[in-house]
């Protein structure tokens, strides 16, 4: 709202007349702020539930010059590197191979039989560990 002052010769002390004229350009401002971070946020929020997820379509990234892969098999044999433990002894196995560094990233490789659930124990045994760079594995999609 503003507020006009007459300026004549005659003006009387408190003689002002409001503008009842409303600036809406910072409300649709706002406005369009609102709808896009909606726009964005709303394909974000959906959930879609068929999985089937062993495959990989992208280009491979080129390895690190030390991996450190940690493989589960389809009976749940556990390996790091190219040997077998068990899940109690993840910890200690990995502490041992990165010298205690937690920002070592890891590869994680399951087969594609193994349950949901052991590979989770195995990633919460990771994180416990320590070490939040951790990268699942899938094979490259061939096409026909």
């Amino acid at each position: 709202m503003g507020i006009q002052f007459n300026s004549g010769p005659m003006v009387k002390r408190h003689n002002y007349q409001q503008n009842a004229e409303m600036n809406i350009t910072p409300f649709v401002d706002v406005m369009l702020v609102l709808l896009i971070i909606f726009m964005v946020a709303a394909p974000l929020a959906t959930v879609d539930v068929p999985v089937d997820l062993p495959s990989n379509a992208a280009t491979p990234s080129p390895p690190p010059t030390d991996p450190v892969y940690v493989s589960v098999q389809a009976d749940g044999l556990l390996f790091v590197q190219e040997q077998e433990i068990a899940l109690n002894q993840l910890q200690s196995q990995i502490l041992g191979i990165t010298s205690g560094d937690l920002e070592t990233r890891l590869f994680l490789r399951g087969d594609q039989a193994v349950d949901y659930g052991t590979l989770m124990r195995v990633m919460n045994t990771l994180q416990k560990a320590g070490y939040t760079r951790i990268s699942l594995v899938a094979s490259e999609e061939l096409e026909p």
